[in-house]
C-alpha cells in the first residue's frame, strides 16, 4: 500500500516544516515540497501536525500482580495505544524467582504473538540472578533482541533483587552492550512504613502515600546511580515522580555522570491530594505514588534542562473490582492505573499548548529518544527516509474531554475523568496501514510486530 500525505507540519526531534511524506509498504519513501506519487490513498493534512508515531516504553499488559491480573491485554492494550497516536509498546517480562528468563519469554511471548496490533517490544525483568541467568542475559541481547533489563529494589519475596545481584548484573549488561533500568525506591523502608500504618488501623489509600515519602524514591535513585558509576552501566530509572529523586540525578551530573529518566504524565499533571477523596482515591493507587504540586514544577524543569528524556505510562490499568480487593486494606489495592491511550494528548495539551515545552521536544519526549535509548533508531522514532512509516496527523486546535465513555482502554473508569485536553490524534499510520481513522481501528489482532532491538545508544542529543 502507499499513502501520500500532503502538506503537513513534519515534526520531528530537531526540526519542523511543512511538507508532503510519502510511503510505500512499509516504509517512509519520499519527504518533500509537491511531491508527484501516484498514491493508493492521499490524506490532506493542511494544518495539522506529523508526528512519529508514539512509542511508550513503560506498559504493562496482562500483567500477574497482587493475586490478579492487568485489565488490558495485547489486543485491547495497543489497540487502545494507537487510538491515542502511540504505535509501539514495550512490556515487561516478569522472571519468576527460582525460574529460568527463557520460560519466562514464553509466557510472554504467549499473551502477544497474534494478539497485538500495534508493535512491541520486551524488557526483561530479572528478579533472581545468579550464574545460569547471567548465560541467559547475554543470549536475550545476543539471540532474542532484548537489551534492557529490569530491575526492582522494592517488592522484596516477590520482584526484588539485592544490591550484590544488582551490582553483577550490570557488569554482565555492560558488557554485551545492554541497559538495566529500575524502580528506584527503597523497599525495606516502605514495607515498614506499611507494616507500621496498618498496625495503627491506618488502612485508607491515602496511606498507600504516606508509607512512600520522598526519600524512599530519593534514596534509591542515589544508590542506583552510585552502582551505575562504579559499573560504567548505562542506566535508566523509570516512573520519576519527584524533586529528591530527580536531584539525586542532578547530583550525579557533576561527576559527569550520565543517568537516562523516564516519567509519566501522572506524576507531571496529578498530585496527592486526590488520595483524600476516601476509597475513590485507589483509582490512583500506584508506586510510586503521585506527589506534590513542587514536583510536577521539578519534573517539568527537569525535561527542559535535559534531566529527563522520556514520557512513559507505567500504564498497568485493573478494573474497580479488582481495585476493591483493598477495600479495607490500601496494602491489598492492585498498584496502577489506565493510561496508555492518553499519553501523546495529554503530553501536547498540558505541554505544548500550555508553552512548557517545544514541540520538538515533545517528539523527543514522546518518541525519539525511546527508540535511540532501547536500540530502535532510526527505525522507529522519527520521520526519515528509510523509517518505518509510523505517522501521526495530529490536529493541534481540537478540543475534546477525556472520560471513560470514550477511551477504548479496557477499564471501566478513568484517572482523568472530565478533563478537557486540546490537541487531538486524529490518524495514525503503523508500518504503511492506517490504523485509526474517524476514531475506529482498522487493523486486527496480529498486524502488530515483535521488534528486535539493538544495543543502547549511550547519548541522547
Amino acid at each position: 500500500m502507499s499513502i501520500l500525505i500532503k502538506n503537513g507540519r513534519v515534526v520531528t526531534a530537531s526540526e519542523t516544516y511543512i511538507a508532503d511524506v510519502y510511503t510505500e509498504d512499509e516504509k517512509i519513501v519520499a519527504i518533500g515540497k509537491d511531491l508527484v506519487y501516484q498514491a493508493d490513498k492521499v490524506i490532506d493534512a493542511t494544518g495539522k501536525l506529523i508526528f512519529p508515531g508514539g512509542i511508550d516504553p513503560h506498559v504493562h499488559l496482562d500483567m500477574p500482580f497482587m493475586g490478579t491480573y492487568s485489565s488490558d491485554d495485547y489486543e485491547t492494550g495497543t489497540r487502545a495505544a494507537l487510538h491515542g497516536g502511540t504505535t509501539m509498546v514495550i512490556d515487561f517480562i516478569l522472571q519468576t524467582q527460582g525460574d529460568t528468563l527463557h520460560n519466562a519469554l514464553k509466557i510472554w511471548q504467549s499473551k502477544s504473538q497474534g494478539k497485538a496490533i500495534g508493535d512491541y517490544s520486551y524488557h526483561m525483568a530479572v528478579t533472581d540472578f545468579n550464574d545460569d541467568v547471567a548465560k541467559e542475559v547475554v543470549e536475550m541481547i545476543e539471540e532474542e533482541g532484548i537489551t534492557s533489563f529490569k530491575t526492582f529494589m522494592a517488592y522484596k519475596g516477590a520482584l526484588m533483587i539485592d544490591d550484590g545481584q544488582m551490582v553483577q548484573l550490570m557488569k554482565v549488561v555492560k558488557k554485551y552492550g545492554g541497559l538495566v533500568t529500575v524502580h528506584a525506591t527503597n523497599g525495606d523502608m516502605i514495607d515498614s512504613l506499611i507494616a507500621k500504618n496498618k498496625a495503627d488501623g491506618n488502612m485508607s489509600p491515602i496511606y498507600h502515600y504516606l508509607s512512600q515519602p520522598e526519600v524512599t524514591e530519593s534514596e534509591a535513585s542515589g544508590r542506583f546511580a552510585d552502582m551505575l558509576e562504579y559499573t560504567g552501566c548505562p542506566g535508566y530509572i523509570v516512573h520519576m515522580t519527584c524533586e529528591g529523586a530527580l536531584n539525586a540525578v542532578r547530583k550525579a551530573t557533576q561527576r559527569n555522570q550520565k543517568i537516562f529518566v523516564e516519567t509519566c504524565p501522572q506524576y507531571l499533571i496529578l498530585d496527592a491530594s486526590l488520595y483524600e477523596n476516601d476509597f475513590e482515591g485507589a483509582k490512583w493507587v500506584m508506586s510510586p505514588p503521585l506527589r506534590e504540586k513542587k514536583d510536577q514544577t521539578a519534573l517539568w524543569s527537569g525535561i527542559n534542562q535535559g534531566l529527563i528524556q522520556v514520557v512513559g505510562t507505567d500504564h498497568c490499568p485493573f478494573m474497580w473490582d479488582q481495585k476493591l480487593m483493598g477495600k479495607d486494606d490500601f496494602s491489598k489495592i492492585p498498584n496502577g492505573h489506565p493510561a496508555i491511550e492518553h499519553r501523546m494528548e495529554l503530553l501536547y495539551s498540558e505541554g505544548v499548548d500550555k508553552g512548557k515545552i517545544s514541540l520538538t521536544k515533545y517528539v523527543e519526549l514522546s518518541s525519539t529518544n525511546a527508540a535511540k535509548i532501547f536500540g530502535m533508531y532510526p527505525r522507529k522514532g522519527t520521520i526519515a527516509i528509510g523509517s518505518d512509516a509510523d505517522i501521526v496527523i495530529f490536529d493541534p486546535k481540537k478540543e475534546h474531554t477525556i472520560s471513560v465513555e470514550t477511551h477504548h482502554m479496557n477499564c471501566d473508569y478513568s484517572g482523568y475523568e472530565g478533563k478537557k485536553v486540546t490537541g487531538k490524534t486524529e490518524t495514525v499510520i503503523l508500518r504503511g496501514q492506517v490504523a485509526i481513522e474517524n476514531e475506529e481501528c482498522l487493523l486486527k489482532a496480529g498486524h502488530g510486530q515483535f521488534i528486535k532491538r539493538g544495543k543502547t545508544s549511550k547519548t541522547v542529543i
